[in-house]
């Protein structure tokens, strides 16, 4: 017999299952599956993953630089002496700044908008951290920024946004190109195709 989430008769383990289903990438039968496995492993992988989700929750957060994910008030990419401070690569999320590390062609700093502009959601500029970017090319004398946002019509509205707002005209303002499909999100390309988009960056 096949059980289905409601079947179980079981809260906890039910409102285990939902929220596994609520991962990206995961339904209710592979969510059912991984919470059958941690549950025959107990000892092993679910109770060191609980220790590990709390521990890291209680010490992961946002960047106060960048917005990046990690360990300190100041992620260690801001802290890294050898980075460029007069570049910025501005993306819309925290995974848009692991893509790119992972082609280690890029040697600037970043800034995480926090989304793109997005009317049918009811995204607006002051919804993103538009202005903390700005004040961040007076603030840094940024020479380059970098619009390292998806290829879709809200990233392209963003990107038209933000430019219009950088009234600097000694910053330089390129694109993704060469590479970037149109309608291609930046966190699921190949690390070659972000590494060709970084070098064939044009104006915008």
């Amino acid at each position: 017999m096949t059980y289905g989430m409601n079947d179980t008769n079981n809260g906890s383990l039910d409102l285990l299952i939902k929220q596994l289903s609520s991962l990206p990438g995961l339904g209710s039968r592979s969510a059912r599956r991984i919470a059958l496995h941690l549950l025959t492993n107990k000892d092993k992988l679910m109770l060191p993953l609980a220790k590990s989700l709390e521990h890291t929750a209680d010490i992961m957060q946002h960047c106060m630089s960048c917005g990046n994910l990690d360990e300190g008030e100041i992620c260690r990419i801001c802290r890294d002496p050898k980075r460029d401070r007069n570049t910025i690569c501005v993306v819309a999320g925290v995974a848009d700044i692991w893509a790119i590390e992972r082609t280690r062609s890029y040697k600037g700093t970043y800034h995480v908008l926090g989304g793109v502009l997005s009317a049918l959601d009811g995204i607006g500029p002051k919804d993103l951290a538009i202005e903390n970017l700005l004040e961040n090319i007076k603030d840094n004398n940024v020479t380059e920024v970098i619009l390292a946002l998806s290829a879709t019509v809200d990233g392209q509205s963003t990107a038209h946004y933000i430019v219009d707002q950088i009234d600097n005209e000694d910053v330089i303002i390129t694109r993704l190109a060469h590479g970037m499909p149109v309608g291609g999100e930046l966190d699921y390309m190949d690390d070659g195709t972000i590494s060709t988009a970084l070098r064939a960056r044009g104006g915008m």
